[in-house]
């Protein structure tokens, strides 16, 4: 039987402990702070990097790693694990470059290697359950059409959704203006974000931290409906503790699993949020 091998990028935010189950390795996303602080998201934690960002007033640059870097990924892959066929899922394509750096390395390699690039069209933990399906089904025999089928449907059944403590961030980024972040400020306003069609939507806003809350439960709710939870964690952006407020909450009104992760953004995902934000990442079984 054909064996398959499955990595991701870093943009997956999966802990490190649930990709070692599988042997899946993630390809890091790149850090640069014209101050010096530079690397990857595999030697940058959020602490330095936030700390980095508040004494400086600066938002550092993030790049997707070259195909230089995925060529070397997907070679010791083939060295250790000696797949048939490689799956690589990637962070959506319409939030990020990295894709096209991996689809450029799998045409450099396709003589010697069969590497398949899937587009996940999400991020963070939605694109790590996606990842860990392919992975555990790839780990029971699948093949790669069965695997990359396997991430289809967690595709299908996942619901994600945040909510920003701050708009700072984005401001210092260029993507809302400092009025905008000044008055949202002011106003204690919370937005409230998913992904639809591949890409970060802002879908409402709404004020005080315990009102987004309540409304962001509301939508995993309706989404939810009468189905199961079958995965499930609590994300957040170097806010913890907010995060474990969250889930006393959630757990309140929400008939949940035993256990919850709670998992930090990877660092060149958070830049791009701030710092604060408190999100779900559920797959129900449909």
């Amino acid at each position: 039987m054909p064996k398959v091998s499955v990595i991701t990028d870093t943009d997956s935010s999966l802990p490190r402990e649930m990709a070692a189950k599988y042997n899946i390795l993630q390809v890091p996303i790149s850090i640069h702070f014209d101050e010096g602080l530079s690397g990857t998201d595999h030697d940058i934690t959020n602490a330095q990097l936030f700390e980095k960002i508040d004494k400086t007033g600066n938002l550092p640059t993030t790049a997707a790693p070259t195909p230089g870097v995925f060529v070397e990924y997907f070679k010791k892959v083939f060295k250790v694990e000696k797949p048939d066929t490689l799956i690589y899922f990637s962070i959506s394509g319409g939030m990020s470059a990295t894709i096209k750096s991996a689809q450029i390395a799998a045409e450099d390699l396709k003589s010697d290697y069969d590497i398949r690039v899937v587009d996940t069209n999400m991020l963070s933990m939605a694109q790590g359950y996606m990842v860990l399906a392919a992975a555990e089904a790839a780990h029971n025999g699948a093949s790669v059409e069965e695997a990359i089928a396997a991430a289809e449907k967690v595709y299908q059944n996942t619901v994600l959704y945040g909510a920003l403590s701050t708009l700072k961030y984005l401001s210092m980024s260029g993507r809302v203006s400092h009025i905008t972040a000044g008055m949202a400020g002011m106003l204690n306003i919370r937005p409230i974000l998913s992904i639809q069609n591949g890409k970060l939507a802002m879908l409402e806003k709404v004020r005080t931290k315990k009102k987004s809350w309540m409304r962001l439960i509301e939508l995993v709710k309706a989404d939810v409906g009468s189905y199961a939870i079958e995965r499930i964690s609590i994300m957040h952006v170097y806010a913890e503790d907010a995060a474990r407020q969250f889930e006393t909450i959630f757990r309140s009104e929400m008939d949940c699993p035993a256990e919850i992760p709670i998992i930090d953004f990877n660092p060149g995902l958070s830049v791009h949020t701030g710092a604060g934000l408190v999100g779900v990442c559920l797959v129900v079984d449909k």
